[in-house]
């Protein structure tokens, strides 16, 4: 049965929902205006549905169009694609690694039961009839170029698409049934002149039951990693402070930023920043200030696989741009500790640079990694303690018997 979505009001002008896709008008039109956007764009686009009788294929794309496909190998950028990687204790919304389901836990959760391939996969039971458990993650990509979107599903009226950054609306793969079994979906996209990431989603339709999503997969050319810096290239007399991990937020150093209205550079923890989020906007207030990624739970990257690691920094981008509203773009790696794979997996989430320090002024200190005083460009490292107020007194002090005044880091990283 068919429904025109100008009987529910829309009036997107796209014609027709898919064939065979239960009518209902929800008490919502919100809601339903979200995934029937979805639904409707495009429809005219590639959306296939593999029969669950078919292999997996690892196997990478060969009708990836455009300069940048022809240039690099296609691989997989999509985040825990494969369910594989457990929740840190330290994430603060969701169960999820990777993936941000609309209803969070109470609809979402990793399953061991009969995953499609490994020890586990995404189970999602909506909660109720105005939900269809969309999950969703924002992924990187490269503009002007085509990749292909695939996923193993069980259920019945289960999507796979991708929106927000590609050159045209593309329709969505979708399957009526899986008759109990895994079925593949796989869709394609061109991200559009200019775009940087997608957004890529997995969800059911209202009222129709559980579903199951296992092996994820965005299949093109992934960016170029990113670039590692200690201190910024500039003959300008500026130095950066730069803050980490946000745990103890002090009245004395919001005072001191404020006094002396300081550009800072806040690296907050995401449970750190969404303990006391008002501070954070408090303490980054003056122009020049910005909130980035540190990671979701401060552990040294290099014991970590590719993937893990990024799970850790686009689960932090996350976090951080829910509560503050703008995406990171420079990622500092816990202990200061990284290598090639953490340069890639902060590109794939985003990260323009991996963003160490040249000087370190936390907890009483007053080091400085290079001979002589602070220079132009120098980073400093500090930490919100119950020591930071003194700590940016005497880093001031540095950088003022050096000439150098405190200046805002993302400007100059761009």
């Amino acid at each position: 049965m068919s429904t025109r979505l100008s009987g529910l009001g829309f009036g997107f002008g796209f014609g027709r929902l898919p064939a065979g896709l239960p009518a209902r008008l929800p008490a919502r039109l919100s809601a339903l205006a979200a995934s029937a956007a979805l639904l409707v764009a495009g429809l005219a686009g590639p959306a296939v549905a593999t029969p669950s009788s078919a292999a997996p294929s690892s196997a990478a794309p060969s009708s990836a169009a455009g300069p940048a496909s022809a240039a690099a190998p296609a691989v997989n950028l999509a985040t825990n694609p494969g369910f594989e990687i457990p929740a840190s204790s330290l994430a603060d919304w969701g169960s999820v690694p990777g993936w941000r389901c609309s209803g969070g836990p109470a609809e979402a959760a990793l399953t061991t039961t009969a995953p499609h391939s490994g020890s586990s996969a995404l189970a999602v039971t909506p909660a109720g009839d105005e939900s269809t458990g969309e999950c969703v993650q924002t992924v990187s990509v490269q503009p002007g170029t085509t990749y292909t979107a695939s996923a193993w599903v069980r259920g019945k009226f289960v999507f796979l698409g991708a929106t927000g950054g590609t050159d045209r609306p593309t329709a969505p793969a979708w399957t009526e049934s899986t008759d109990g079994g895994w079925q593949k979906l796989t869709t394609r996209f061109t991200a559009a002149p200019g775009a940087t990431t997608v957004r890529l989603s997995v969800h059911g339709w209202y009222q129709q039951g559980p579903f199951a999503v296992d092996d994820v997969r965005v299949d093109g050319p992934a960016p170029a990693p990113a670039t590692s810096a200690a201190s910024v290239p500039t003959s300008d007399k500026v130095v950066f402070f730069t803050v980490d991990d946000g745990w103890q937020t002090t009245p004395e150093a919001e005072q001191v930023i404020a006094a002396n209205k300081l550009p800072i550079t806040a690296f907050p923890l995401p449970m750190a920043a969404a303990n006391n989020p008002d501070y954070f906007r408090r303490v980054t207030a003056a122009p020049g200030s910005s909130i980035q990624d540190h990671s979701v739970s401060h552990t040294d990257l290099t014991t970590l696989s590719p993937a893990a690691q990024q799970v850790e920094i686009c689960d932090a981008r996350d976090s951080l741009t829910r509560l503050f509203g703008t995406a990171p773009t420079v990622f500092r790696p816990p202990y200061f500790a990284w290598n090639a794979d953490t340069l890639q997996a902060a590109a794939n989430c985003g990260m323009r640079t991996v963003l160490t320090a040249d000087a370190d002024f936390s907890w009483g200190a007053s080091n400085i990694w290079h001979e002589g005083t602070l220079s132009p460009g120098d980073v400093v490292l500090l930490h919100w303690t119950d020591t930071l107020a003194d700590d940016l007194r005497r880093a001031l002090a540095a950088a003022e018997v050096a000439g150098l005044k405190p200046a805002g880091l993302a400007s100059y990283l761009r």
